[in-house]
């Protein structure tokens, strides 16, 4: 096993990967102060999944990457409000061991990862015809 990239730097790599909208198109994030030198908090995101009830929505999210990050995962919070089994109705909060494909958390994973299964989750069959709260309201 090589050795363990230091939490700022990897959030250094993420960080300049999200201003040059090197990631999936669909996803985004960035810091949500520039002057953060601890890189804790920072905005994603999501363009709602074609051929869903989310269609053409845009989802703000807010991620915190905590001291042990990328050890432990980052706490992710909806902005935006929206109806999903992995969200909490009441704070918007992600529950991400609800997630299939990242609910065993490994340190390889990024926000990045996180944002574009969220969206999967949201196309996937189950939830994408889910009713939804009226466009723009927040928790």
């Amino acid at each position: 096993m090589g050795a363990k990239v230091p939490r700022n730097f990897r959030l250094l790599e993420e960080l300049e990967k999200g201003e040059k909208g090197l990631g999936a198109e669909a996803c985004s994030y960035g810091l949500e102060d520039g002057d953060d030198i601890s890189m804790t908090n920072w905005n994603g995101t999501i363009l709602g999944p074609p051929h869903s009830v989310h269609e053409n929505r845009i989802y703000s999210l807010k991620i915190h990457c905590g001291e042990n990050y990328p050890d432990s995962p980052p706490q992710v919070t909806f902005i935006s409000k929206v109806n999903l089994p992995c969200v909490n109705p009441n704070n918007g909060k992600v529950d991400l061991s609800k997630l299939p494909s990242i609910s065993q958390w490994k340190r390889d994973f990024t926000m990045e990862t996180i944002l574009i299964e969220i969206r999967r989750y949201m196309a996937a069959p189950a939830h994408k015809k889910l009713p939804q709260p009226p466009e723009g309201t927040n928790y």
